[in-house]
């Protein structure tokens, strides 16, 4: 039952609600518990030979009226229970929801995208069932055994209700020994179940790289033996839940058994009459559905309960990034400075980051280069608010990034990373997604700028291709200009590109960065990239090496060090002219 305290910031919001319904509910059950009394007392006029027509006609038109009434009661409540249910799942879904996406970058890195899919699925719908079905069985039950017990005290025989129910508490005694391996087998099942979303949701996402590997009979079988696991781990489940039935089966037998012999002689010696006794059976077997459902009323409380901690796990994980609420909430244009004296991962102690020291004034480009892991992304990832932690300050129109408001900050950035997203709609939904309302002349204007709109044109429905899951029918260098093009629609202060034109070829790749240096004079744009080409115009380039920048300047003066981005230049040169060469271009 700890589940119910646990929800009882839920019930105390909605307790109206709930209280209507439950009130509809208790007299649901006071309405089923008259017609066993009445088919006592008839019973008695038929053993009697005392029926007349007029006591039949008004038998059957109560018991019409009982009917009746038990419909429109079971309505009532029905409806009252189901809405609160639903406005829980709803709540916790919006929170959950929420705080995915407030959470940071090692969240993330911590969790798989399968298990927090279960949790917002399959584990709201248990914690759902608990406010419905929980309830409900809780307070039915309860509702049944007292109204049903009060009935066959005062109706019939006290003597004969007490000998009736004394192998009831056996079945207390079974539920206690069965609820916590129902808990344990539940938790296991939930795991599992995610483990299995896990894996599918991966490989789906992964299906070319599968198939082009030749891995389709190795990913169908790890499948096959997760699904083996995950049939055996239910059926344990199954086992363990339906244990208790036959132990209810076995108690009310018992029950009946006992009924029938003492009964028997209470009739016997005119302790009560066969009408009574009839009563009295009736409402024995109106104890049966109590008595199961407290063993459904186990099986949901306790995969609730069990789901409702693991949600909960989640939900008190806490975000590194904090977000002042009175934070600065506008970003305007300006200088941006970088002084970093270290900065490591909050899971690692190896310093990745050290002595960086750059101004990029307004409207100026600067350039990052360097071998992978050499801490270019890493800084960008700084820029981006991923990470918070770090030894030194990043000012951007002369404040710390750190005292903006989140949501405001972000929105003044635009970031392309080598690897884009793409939605499941149109190429001009995908580009106008920060803001559907956007017309679209402004769409195409910034397609120009990414030198993506002649491609559309020569689409069969142009914006409005469907680009497919992940912008599957789309190539790599029309899925980054897409990408391009989504970050310059919100005029961005900061433009970041992280890689993002390494799919394009070299002539769009120089037509997108003349658009982009005649379109940003006033704002700042910073591009990482492996291609030297990239950075060429830029007003200062960094060149990364561990964590450390070990060459600074222009393109000229980074050429006049002969050093790394000196070799690395060359050696690009040299394999685009051979490149030229072997694919019959010119030089």
């Amino acid at each position: 039952m700890s589940i119910f305290l646990k929800l009882k910031w839920f019930f105390k919001e909605h307790w109206r609600m709930y209280a209507v319904g439950i009130f509809l509910l208790f007299l649901t059950d006071l309405s089923h518990v008259i017609p066993p009394y009445m088919i006592g007392l008839f019973t008695n006029k038929v053993v009697q030979r005392d029926l007349t027509w007029q006591y039949l006609l008004v038998f059957l038109l109560i018991l019409a009226l009982l009917f009746l009434s038990s419909y429109v009661f079971r309505y009532g409540w029905n409806t009252h229970i189901v809405k609160g249910a639903a406005l829980l799942e709803r709540t916790l879904r919006k929170r959950l929801y929420d705080h995915y996406m407030e959470m940071d970058a090692p969240f993330y890195q911590k969790y798989r995208t399968g298990d927090l899919m279960s949790h917002a699925s399959n584990d709201l719908s248990s914690i759902q069932r608990v406010a419905s079905g929980g309830i409900l069985m809780t307070f039915d039950s309860s509702a049944n055994i007292i109204l049903v017990l009060a009935s066959m005290i005062l109706t019939v025989d006290w003597r004969l209700t007490l000998i009736a129910i004394i192998p009831l508490p056996f079945l207390a005694f079974g539920v206690s020994l069965i609820m916590p391996r129902l808990r344990k087998a539940f938790t296991a099942y939930q795991e599992g179940f995610s483990k299995m979303s896990d894996h599918t949701q991966e490989s789906f996402l992964g299906m070319k790289v599968i198939k082009t590997l030749g891995q389709s009979k190795e990913d169908i079988d790890y499948f096959n033996h997760q699904t083996d696991e995950q049939i055996k781990t239910n059926s344990h489940v199954a086992r363990v839940d339906s244990l208790f039935d036959p132990l209810a089966t076995i108690v009310m037998s018992f029950s009946y058994v006992l009924t029938i012999i003492l009964g028997g002689e209470f009739v016997l010696r005119g302790t009560i009459s066969i009408g009574q006794l009839v009563s009295f059976a009736a409402y024995l077997s109106q104890l049966v559905w109590p008595m199961f459902a407290l063993g459904q009323l186990f099986n949901v409380l306790e995969r609730g309960n069990a789901s409702y901690d693991r949600v909960m796990d989640l939900m008190n994980e806490k975000s590194a990034i904090h977000d002042d609420p009175n934070g600065i909430a506008q970003v305007k244009p300006g200088e941006l400075n970088i002084r970093l004296k270290g900065f490591a991962y909050p899971d690692g102690t190896k310093t990745v980051l050290k002595n960086i020291d750059v101004k990029v004034g307004r409207g100026k480009t600067l350039g990052l280069v360097g071998p992978v892991g050499s801490g270019k992304t890493t800084l960008l990832r700084l820029l981006l608010r991923e990470f918070d932690s770090y030894d030194g300050e990043i000012d951007f129109s002369g404040h710390d990034i750190r005292d903006y408001k989140l949501s405001a900050y972000l929105s003044s950035l635009g970031y392309v990373s080598q690897d884009n997203f793409l939605f499941s709609t149109s190429i001009a939904e995908n580009i106008a997604f920060s803001n559907p309302k956007l017309p679209q002349k402004e769409i195409e204007q910034v397609a120009k700028l990414a030198a993506l709109h002649d491609d559309i044109l020569q689409m069969p429905n142009g914006y409005e291709t469907e680009v497919g899951e992940n912008g599957i029918s789309l190539s790599g260098g029309q899925q980054q200009r897409v990408a391009i093009a989504r970050a310059l629609i919100v005029d961005p202060a900061i433009l970041i590109l992280d890689d993002a034109l390494s799919a394009v070829d070299a002539r769009t790749e120089k037509e997108i960065l003349g658009a982009l240096k005649n379109q940003r004079q006033d704002q700042t744009t910073i591009i990482s990239a492996s291609r030297i080409s990239s950075v060429i115009n830029a007003d200062e380039i960094l060149v990364f090496a561990h964590g450390r920048v070990i060459e600074r300047g222009s393109h000229a003066e980074l050429l006049a060090q002969n050093g790394y981005y000196a070799d690395t230049f060359h050696q690009q040169e040299m394999a685009s002219h051979y490149e030229a060469k072997l694919t019959g271009g010119d030089n």
